[in-house]
């Protein structure tokens, strides 16, 4: 993706946004934060806000529609109604995701399949079936389509949009719109001068706006560009130094700087050159096959380590498995090729950052029971240990109703983590609690996701190495503090 290419001019100025990061940038739950400003619907496609005291309302346009004529595809599979829902055929093409499909993007009672080489229209439930939300078109036993026969197929899908509300130098205010784009539209990029105050995301087949598609823009976000991590970051800071904002209660396993404090040997191992061995341990995010190994969220926050420490000697592993979790290694026998034994006790880190949103069915209870299950064993390798915070998913699979209004994460997983990490002194890397802001800044966070479901782009990814940073910065530096 293009987002991806352009990974090394996105992230620059790292050191400058870590340093107002650990000023500034306070983390936790519990918090009642400041409303942003104000954004109310006054007609279908209508929104009204206040802009240095005067009421601006401005016309959306409608959602944008694609039409797909005479697709080919060379040959289908058979449609399997059992499997995962994006699995039960070929997603159609212009609703593909990286490894899954837009779901709600298509319009069912647009699709017509024909066979390639007669033009014959076929029936749906008798030669073909597909899964309405999730795109997957099959063919099915004993109907007019053969195991390699080829199909045309012509369909229309409803792109996302992101338009923005900006503030220009003198005064005046104009609707920028965003390119249309079926997965992952950004919002238009800012002019010098240029104030972003509202975003309005269309998305899905909607007859109108509701507030779920307005996305009011605080302040302390009001000048970034979309895209890049640290500025993101620096807003998020900007918004908690805001004492109008009120300012979370950080538990100190998630201050900036915990490490210094819970892992006294990874520390002492940093600040003195000796070699220092990490293991990102996790599920499909830490694999992450899915984008160039470079932006993987490991391989970005050693690079934000090497800074802090430029004379450690940093060695960093991986052992992940994609749509697993925890209980998945721990179960698996010995010999077996993810045995948690053999995989990732008999590689004796030092430290240890674990990352799994799919342990997301855990309750508080098992958290504790579980994770202190692994706490013991990574004493016994006199290993230590950072937990990486599970990042935002669908929303329906995390219980919420709208991507706005989402700064406290509602999973049990999330809560049971933060309590266990205070607890028992394991340090905690924040990343749901930035994933939390992003709706401040008007970005829907699903947009993130190259799925449609739970796998960040590589402005995710960035997000979770600053999350595990912080815990090593302190004062300019972590060396410079070292001497003071």
């Amino acid at each position: 993706m293009r987002k991806e290419r352009n990974l090394k001019r996105r992230f620059r100025n790292r050191r400058a946004a870590i340093s107002l990061l650990s000023a500034a940038l306070a983390l936790g739950v519990g918090t009642a934060f400041a409303a942003a400003p104000s954004a109310k619907l006054v007609g279908d496609w209508r929104v009204e806000t206040e802009v240095a005291g005067k009421t601006v309302a401005f016309d959306v346009a409608p959602t944008t529609w694609k039409t797909v004529v005479d697709e080919k595809y060379d040959a289908l599979p058979t449609f399997n109604p059992g499997a995962a829902p994006w699995a039960k055929g070929q997603v159609l093409n212009a609703v593909d995701a990286c490894e899954c499909a837009v779901a709600g993007a298509l319009d069912p009672a647009s699709v017509v399949v024909k066979l390639a080489a007669t033009g014959e229209t076929l029936e749906r439930g008798k030669d073909y079936q597909f899964d309405d939300a999730w795109s997957a078109l099959g063919r099915l036993d004993g109907g007019k389509i053969a195991a390699n026969a080829a199909v045309l197929v012509t369909y229309r899908c409803v792109a996302s949009r992101i338009d923005s509300l900006v503030l220009n130098a003198d005064g005046s205010t104009e609707l920028l719109q965003g390119e249309p784009r079926v997965l992952s539209p950004q919002p238009p990029t800012l002019e010098k001068g240029q104030k972003r105050l509202v975003n309005v995301y269309t998305t899905g087949p909607i007859a109108k706006l509701s507030e779920s598609n307005v996305f009011p823009i605080d302040e302390a976000f009001a000048e970034t560009n979309p895209g890049n991590a640290d500025t993101f970051v620096s807003g998020v800071a900007k918004f908690n130094a805001d004492p109008a904002n009120g300012v979370p209660a950080v538990p100190s396993v998630s201050d900036v700087g915990a490490a210094k404090r819970f892992l006294p040997k990874t520390w002492a191992k940093l600040t003195s050159g000796a070699e220092v061995r990490i293991l990102a341990w996790g599920d499909s995010v830490t694999a992450c096959g899915y984008i160039p190994d470079e932006c993987r969220w490991q391989v970005r926050f050693v690079e934000r380590l090497r800074k802090l420490f430029p004379q450690a000697k940093i060695t960093l592993m991986t052992e992940a498995w994609g749509g697993r979790s925890s209980d998945s290694y721990r179960n698996e026998p010995p010999g077996s090729a993810k045995n948690y034994a053999e995989k990732v006790l008999a590689l004796k880190p030092d430290l240890i950052i674990s990352e799994f949103v799919n342990d997301a069915y855990m309750n508080e209870e098992t958290v504790a029971r579980r994770y202190g299950e692994m706490r013991a064993d990574f004493e016994n390798i006199g290993a230590e240990w950072v937990i990486m915070g599970p990042h935002y998913v669908r929303p329906d699979w995390m219980g919420l109703t709208s991507e706005r209004n989402c700064d406290a994460d509602p999973r049990q997983l999330t809560r049971g983590l933060r309590s266990f990490c205070a607890e028992n002194g394991v340090p905690f890397a924040d990343a749901p609690t930035l994933y939390g802001k992003l709706h401040r800044a008007g970005v829907p966070y699903l947009t993130l996701m190259t799925n449609n479901i739970n796998h960040p782009d590589a402005f995710g990814m960035e997000l979770f190495a600053i999350a595990a940073a912080r815990l090593f910065e302190v004062g300019e530096t972590a060396e410079a503090s070292e001497t003071k």
